[in-house]
């Protein structure tokens, strides 16, 4: 046994040292998992490649059927740091913020079942929080064999709620975590959204918001034709919601959607002296125009599914106008995919923002001041050396270029603690 143990160690150490001794093309091709598909040209990195992971459908059992996972390796010198963005979604090859920052190697992972990177045969009960966090566990545990420097996980929106669900499931996978707007939701109606849209901002600012949605909805008779129209030149179709009712959730979702993308200043919302066409331009802008349309649906049902079974969501508060609804009742079962039997456990999620709170170390979390999914934004209680930063009047865009010197100032030290590196002023 003991003579076993010491012929594996040589082997490993072996394939460790064989890996850093090779160009990085080459080590690539000698992986089994890996294939590589293209080289992209780059002005930020010396090499750019478009990867293929060779993974398990099913984590749980590993000889059992593979899918293929895409990711965008970007490569610039194999002792430096790596960051690996989890996206949440389906992806695009794109320098990161903090790999600009840290002037280092980059890693871009699309989520399963999101892209190309969709497995067959297809079954959504392998759409889960945990099996997704096995997948970035081997595609990390797979690099580790070359790259030699400290490991960085981030992503941005869902991409930041993955964040913190890998860590959870593989603490000692990275150095730093710094998840961006990463919300985790209780239930697929978290009451906690309704209760920050009624306070964030100004009460003037609110108000204003309230009274365009109230606009929008009488001036229905006005503006439901030029949706129509919008939707005729623009090709949208709306027969999964329903055109009237998806007119309707338009404008509730207009509140969500100024608070999560505005700049804040409200002083720009139209109001009665404004035109139609201006009422109509705020509205196709902040409002769910294109968020109800059948192809922005479908191309995001993966999403959903995961909302209405591990992830939670959000719905609308009526009640304001209940005097002009005629046909949403807040809800929106008609985003669930036809071919799936979702059903919604929130255990996971609460057990995930609970050792967030208290147990999560090295996170560094990015939200925004003015957006929704703040509110359920993992909240510090002071166990952990994890720091939140609220970015002042900040949306689902805030990043870390946004916040003040003093702030920024912050951010970078703990980096430069936990990574071990010094960053360029």
């Amino acid at each position: 046994m003991k003579y076993l143990l010491q012929t594996f160690l040589i082997l490993w150490f072996s394939l460790i040292g064989f890996a850093q001794e090779l160009i990085l093309i080459d080590w690539l091709k000698t992986v089994p998992e890996i294939e590589v598909v293209d080289t992209i040209n780059s002005d930020n990195f010396s090499e750019v490649y478009e990867v293929f992971i060779t993974l398990p459908i099913d984590h749980n059992n590993p000889e059992g059927p593979k899918f293929k996972e895409q990711i965008f390796l970007s490569h610039v010198d194999k002792d430096k740091p790596v960051v690996i963005e989890l996206d949440g979604y389906a992806v695009t090859n794109r320098p990161t913020e903090l790999s600009k920052i840290l002037k280092c190697n980059q890693i871009m992972v699309e989520h399963r079942c999101f892209g190309e990177s969709v497995p067959a045969p297809f079954d959504w009960k392998y759409l889960t929080i945990e099996q997704a966090a096995k997948d970035h566990h081997r595609i990390i545990e797979l690099f580790k064999q070359y790259y030699t420097g400290k490991w960085i996980s981030t992503g941005i929106s869902k991409g930041g709620s993955c964040v913190i669900f890998h860590k959870y499931f593989y603490p000692n996978d990275v150095d730093v975590a710094v998840p961006y707007v990463g919300p985790l939701n209780y239930s697929i109606d978290d009451q906690r959204v309704y209760e920050w849209i009624k306070s964030v901002s100004t009460p003037e600012c609110r108000e204003k918001v309230y009274n365009f949605q109230k606009l929008c909805f009488e001036k229905r008779d006005d503006l439901y034709p030029m949706f129509l129209k919008n939707a005729e030149n623009k090709k949208l179709t709306y027969d999964i919601v329903g055109y009237d009712k998806a007119f309707e959730y338009s404008v509730l979702e207009f509140s969500f959607a100024y608070w999560q993308w505005s700049d804040g200043d409200c002083s720009k919302i139209p109001d009665e002296s404004s035109t139609l066409e201006e009422i109509w331009d705020e509205l196709a802008s902040y409002g769910g125009v294109t968020y109800f349309d059948d192809s922005s649906i479908n191309g995001i049902y993966p999403f959903f599914y995961q909302c209405y079974t591990e992830f939670g969501y959000y719905a609308y508060d009526i009640q304001p106008f209940k005097e002009f609804i005629k046909y949403a009742d807040g809800q929106t079962p008609f985003f669930i995919p036809k071919d799936s039997k979702p059903i919604y456990d929130s255990r996971l999620l609460e057990k995930i923002n609970d050792w967030a709170s208290n147990e999560g170390e090295k996170f560094i979390y990015i939200y925004g001041g003015n957006d929704p999914w703040t509110s359920t934004g993992v909240c510090l209680t002071g166990k952990t050396n994890s720091i939140k930063m609220v970015l002042p009047n900040g949306s689902h865009g805030s990043r870390i270029r946004g916040f003040s010197k003093k702030d920024k100032e912050l951010i970078y030290s703990k980096l430069e603690g936990w990574l071990e590196v010094k960053i360029e002023r």
